[in-house]
């Protein structure tokens, strides 16, 4: 992944600022100033019409003096701050507050013309050459008989208003600023919360792409990308967890095939050359024999935990009598109990007990705990094989009074090839998957398996199993 998205945040950013530059310093200060003169022309064509209804009117039927309006209309223009006049139709300029009352002087504005506002009450210009600078002019007739007598004109300088227009355009070029640096705020949080967060998730990825499933990284958010970077780290670990378990158990194969290879290899070419004279082969194949089964049981438990672990959900579960199935398996080791004088007490909840399950795996799941009892247990001992029901479940124990497992052993029995030090000497021919298989079949179950086990006295193995509807008919 390169290196884009922060950068692409970035542009944006700054693409959000020049637009906002462009819009403050192009369009807001036209837009504002039109709107000051509007308002001002507004305010200022009110009292226009004012003084054209009351004080210019009265000049005009001559109910009031020229003085007397000139005083007025000088007061009005100071609070107003603006320049009132009153000119006839001609040009002719009768009263102006920003200079003395002369009767006897002719002003006349030179091309005056009432209809240049084009329809509108004001205009912003030099009002035909009298000013120096832009004024904001506003006309309201004065009207006597339903005749034009003449016009009030209320003059405001441009530079006023553009004074106005300017303050407001600091406000808004504050609050853009104020904008911009939120938003800069804003891409820091990004920059903190998202853009690292999702950099180290980046960078992770890449080294378990690598092949370096131990690598570790740590994102303090309790976010989605919090939750994303532990299920990250929770995956790798399962991956490294799964290759150390795949070179471990390359290794235990590789050691528990090559030991018995060894064997055989080494007594048959001693037999081959000599070294182990013709009267002894019988002894010595015996010997092979035992190593070639000891293979073969090692091929087959490999091959049904490959199966278990690709298939472990697809049982073949029917109804059958669990009883029967215990009484079997236990019959099958007659011969091994004899010769080690071993009694295997079987008791069983009721005649017949059906449980829901695989037949065939439940059975080599006696079978193996049975062995191992068996393997595990004194000469003149007894193995107890106890079935019991609790909370319509079947509870199965094997218990033995062999020679235990160390506390420390307990979690790791269920593991692959893993044999207790107290276990090695009396194994021979075990392959440390038998209790790997136990535990993959009742998982697939969905039941449980424990082991209670006290170093010198003995172990007890116990695995739960549904019950069958059909010890409802029964009864």
């Amino acid at each position: 992944m390169k290196k884009t998205l922060y950068l692409k945040f970035i542009l944006a950013y700054f693409i959000f600022g020049v637009f906002s530059f462009i819009i403050v310093s192009v369009f807001v200060p036209n837009m504002t100033k039109e709107h000051l003169v509007r308002e001002k022309a507004e305010a200022l064509y009110s009292e226009a019409t004012l003084i054209s209804n009351t004080y210019a009117t009265g000049l005009y039927t001559s109910e009031t003096d020229l003085e007397t309006v000139k005083t007025q209309l000088d007061f009005l223009a100071v609070y107003l701050d603006s320049t009132i006049r009153i000119i006839n139709p001609s040009g002719r300029l009768v009263l102006d507050t920003n200079v003395p009352l002369n009767v006897e002087e002719v002003v006349m504005i030179e091309n005056f013309d009432p209809t240049a506002t084009a329809g509108s009450y004001y205009m912003v210009n030099d009002f035909f050459g009298s000013f120096d600078s832009e004024m904001l002019s506003v006309f309201a007739p004065i009207t006597s008989n339903y005749m034009v007598k003449g016009y009030v004109v209320i003059h405001c300088d441009m530079n006023d208003i553009q004074a106005s227009c300017n303050s407001m355009l600091n406000i808004s070029y504050i609050t853009m600023v104020i904008l911009l640096l939120l938003s800069l705020i804003i891409l820091i949080f990004f920059t903190e919360m998202v853009y690292i967060p999702l950099r180290k998730i980046t960078y992770a990825t890449e080294q378990y792409a690598a092949g370096n499933m131990h690598y570790e990284f740590q994102v303090e958010s309790d976010d989605e990308i919090g939750y994303l970077a532990v299920c990250l780290n929770y995956m790798a670990s399962q991956i490294a967890s799964a290759e150390d378990d795949q070179k471990k158990f390359v290794a235990n194969v590789s050691h528990d095939f090559r030991s018995p290879l060894t064997s055989i290899r080494g007594y048959l070419e001693a037999m081959i050359d000599g070294t182990i004279p013709p009267e002894q082969h019988e002894k010595y194949l015996g010997i092979v024999l035992n190593e070639t089964e000891r293979l073969t049981n090692l091929t087959n438990s490999l091959l049904t935990l490959n199966n278990l672990n690709t298939k472990g959900m697809m049982l073949n579960r029917t109804d059958f009598n669990i009883n029967q199935i215990i009484r079997n398996t236990a019959a099958s080791f007659e011969g091994t109990c004899r010769k080690k004088t071993i009694a295997i007490e079987l008791v069983l909840t009721g005649d017949e007990m059906y449980v829901n399950a695989d037949k065939d795996r439940i059975q080599q799941v006696l079978y193996n705990l049975i062995d191992n009892a068996i393997k595990f247990s004194h000469h003149d001992s007894v193995i107890r094989v106890e079935t019991s029901l609790k909370k319509n479940k079947l509870f199965v124990s094997v218990k033995d009074t062999g020679i235990g497992i160390p506390k420390e052993d307990l979690k790791l029995i269920w593991d692959r090839f893993y044999k207790s030090d107290l276990s090695r000497g009396k194994d021979k021919k075990g392959t440390g998957l038998g209790l790997s298989i136990v535990k993959e079949i009742i998982n697939c179950h969905n039941e449980h398996i424990n082991v209670i086990s006290t170093e010198g006295v003995g172990s007890e193995f116990i695995f739960s199993l549904p019950l069958s509807a059909k010890n409802d008919e029964e009864d």
